[in-house]
């Protein structure tokens, strides 16, 4: 997926989780945060960021915040951007083998799930976990509790029991990670869920992203220990 008009500043401060103030060429600038978690491990005073820039002149702010530099390794924290790199992943073959017919926002039982597709040979629900927490290059889902999470997880599930595929997909929205494990101190109820669903027969994948200043895309298999 590739932005348009990115511009790169320094971050200064969040005033709430929807706005953060950035330095761009020397004037103060106030942005969209593009992901409401606490993200408190990237949003540190000084630390480099890029900006997109809108088209729609009706906002009440010029720039998203969608990419942040830690450590020297970008992380792209746009929470809306898993999904939209997922779909054009699988459209470009990378998941299934077969041509398929896509569906996003796909209703089952009590939950709305990111992806469903479709082929003569399958068919299968997909949920995207976009990944942003990471330490010593090991990715951590999620970086706060999440109940919504565990309750997507158990429909999933009961897709697979109902003799759906299902797959849950994370995507680690950055570069260099040896492997991914739920973050069992800040919610082990979910990495207990996700064990339950491997034994259940759900396809558990995680990926990293190829992140450029403009640009992200899904690229390779991450190991995930449970």
């Amino acid at each position: 997926m590739k932005y348009e008009n990115t511009k790169r500043a320094v971050f200064l401060d969040r005033p709430n989780r929807f706005i953060a103030h950035v330095d761009l060429n020397g004037q103060t600038e106030t942005v969209h945060v593009k992901n409401t978690g606490r993200c408190k491990e990237l949003l540190i005073p000084g630390t480099e960021v890029i900006l997109e820039e809108s088209v729609n002149p009706a906002r009440k702010t010029k720039y998203d915040l969608i990419c942040v530099n830690k450590s020297g390794r970008w992380i792209n924290m746009d929470s809306q951007v898993p999904n939209k790199a997922a779909a054009e992943w699988i459209r470009a073959g990378r998941l299934f083998p077969e041509e398929v017919t896509l569906k996003t926002e796909k209703v089952y039982g009590n939950s709305r799930f990111d992806i469903y597709v479709e082929s003569p040979c399958r068919k299968a629900f997909i949920e995207v976990k976009g990944v942003t927490l990471e330490e010593n290059d090991i990715a951590r889902f999620p970086d706060a509790p999440t109940q919504r999470g565990v309750k997507h997880v158990e429909e999933l599930i009961r897709c697979q029991e109902d003799g759906y595929e299902a797959y849950l997909l994370f995507v680690i929205q950055m570069k260099g990670i040896r492997e991914f494990e739920p973050n069992w101190s800040t919610h082990p109820q979910f990495g207990e869920v996700l064990q339950k669903a491997q034994n259940a027969g759900v396809h558990l994948l995680a990926y990293d992203c190829l992140i450029r200043e403009d640009y992200i895309e899904i690229q390779d298999p991450v190991p995930i220990r449970l």
